[in-house]
C-alpha cells in the first residue's frame, strides 16, 4: 500500500529542500525524494560540486557543501518533512491523485514538484576515447576529483562560468589547467573572468575543439583539431568536462507536462505551476534562463504555496 502524503518533491537540491521547508511551513506533510532518474547527486544537490559561493544574500562566503547543510537542516527542523534517498522511478496519476514509484516504495500525494535538476553533459560520442576513459581520467567534478591530481597537468573542456571556476578549483591542485575551448572566448562570470586571467597555471586555448582522448590505463594526452605550440597532440593527466548540464524531465513526459525544446519544463513563472493541476517544477529543470541556487529557492518556495493553493481548493480536507 501507498505511502501518503500531501506533497511530494522529487529532487533534493537547493530547490526542493527549500520547497520542503516551506511547505511544512504551511502544514503539508510532505515527502523528499532525494535523488530524481538520470541524477546520482545525494541530498543537497549540484550545488555540492561548487567550491565557493558568493552570490547568496546572506552569506559572503562558504562551500557548496556548507550552504547545501544549512538549506537541508532547516528542512530537518519541522516533523512534517520527511527525506528519504530513494530514485524516483515513475510517476503517475490516479484519479486526482499522483504515485510516486521509487525501487523500493510507493508514495501517494494530492501534488508533485519536479525539482529534478539537471546531469552534466558527457562529451560527444564521436570524440574517441571521450567515453572509455571515463573514471580513468575523464571527470567531471572539479571539486570531488581535483585532489587527485595534485602536481598534474589538466584540462577543462568548455567556456562558461562553470568552466572558468573548475579551472580555478583544478590551480590549487595541479601544477598547469588549460582551458579548451571551441569559441573565440570563454565567458564566465566577470570576477571569475579576472580570477583566471591572474592565475598563472591557467592557460586558455581557444577555438579549438577536442578530437580524441588516448592513453593506455588513464589519459595521457588529447587530439585537437588545431595545432597548439606546433602539435595537435597536447600531453594531459587528467580532463574535467564543463559543456553544459542535461535536464532530467524525463518523469514528466509520460504525465502529459509541457517541455520546450531544451527539455525543461514550461511554467507558468507567477506560481510555477504546469499544464497539468497538481504538478509544478522549479529550479534548474524548469524554463528560466538564469539558473542560480538562490533563484532555484525562490521558485522552489513559491512552488510549495502554490502547491498549498491548489491542495486547499482541489480537496475536501479530511485530516
Amino acid at each position: 500500500m501507498a505511502k501518503e502524503y500531501k506533497f511530494i518533491i522529487l529532487g533534493a537540491g537547493g530547490t526542493g529542500l527549500a520547497a520542503g521547508m516551506y511547505a511544512a511551513r504551511l502544514g503539508l506533510k510532505t515527502l523528499i525524494l532525494g535523488y530524481s532518474h538520470g541524477s546520482e547527486l545525494p541530498v543537497g544537490g549540484v550545488i555540492t560540486t561548487t567550491n565557493i559561493v558568493e552570490n547568496y544574500p546572506g552569506f559572503k562566503k562558504l562551500t557548496g557543501t556548507e550552504i547545501a547543510k544549512k538549506i537541508e537542516d532547516h528542512a530537518r527542523e519541522y516533523e512534517l518533512v520527511d527525506i528519504v534517498e530513494e530514485k524516483a522511478m515513475s510517476v503517475k496519476k490516479e484519479g486526482k491523485f499522483f504515485i510516486v514509484n521509487t525501487e523500493e516504495s510507493e508514495y501517494k500525494a494530492n501534488a508533485v514538484l519536479f525539482a529534478t535538476g539537471t546531469k552534466w553533459r558527457k562529451l560527444p560520442e564521436e570524440i574517441k576515447g571521450g567515453r572509455e576513459f571515463e573514471n580513468r581520467g575523464v571527470n567531471y567534478c572539479a571539486l570531488c576529483d581535483g585532489p587527485l591530481f595534485k602536481n598534474k597537468t589538466v584540462a577543462v573542456i568548455g567556456g562558461s562560468d562553470s568552466a572558468a571556476k573548475d579551472a580555478l578549483v583544478l590551480a590549487e591542485h595541479a601544477k598547469k589547467v588549460y582551458i579548451i575551448y571551441r569559441g573565440n572566448e570563454i565567458h564566465p562570470e566577470p570576477i571569475n573572468l579576472q580570477r583566471v586571467n591572474a592565475n598563472k597555471k591557467i592557460e586558455l586555448i581557444t577555438n579549438t575543439n577536442l578530437t580524441e582522448v588516448k592513453g593506455k590505463d588513464f589519459v595521457e594526452s588529447v587530439m585537437l583539431d588545431k595545432k597548439y605550440n606546433g602539435s595537435s597532440e597536447l600531453k594531459l593527466d587528467g580532463i574535467f568536462v564543463a559543456i553544459g548540464h542535461l535536464v532530467l524531465s524525463d518523469l514528466a513526459k509520460p504525465l502529459g507536462v509541457e517541455l520546450n525544446k531544451k527539455n525543461e519544463i514550461i511554467i507558468d513563472h507567477k506560481d510555477s505551476s504546469t499544464n497539468v493541476p497538481g504538478i509544478f517544477a522549479a529550479g534548474d529543470v524548469a524554463d528560466k534562463p538564469f539558473k542560480q541556487l538562490i533563484t532555484g529557492v525562490a521558485e522552489g518556495c513559491t512552488a510549495a504555496h502554490s502547491a498549498y493553493e491548489y491542495i486547499t481548493k482541489s480537496f475536501v480536507e479530511t485530516s
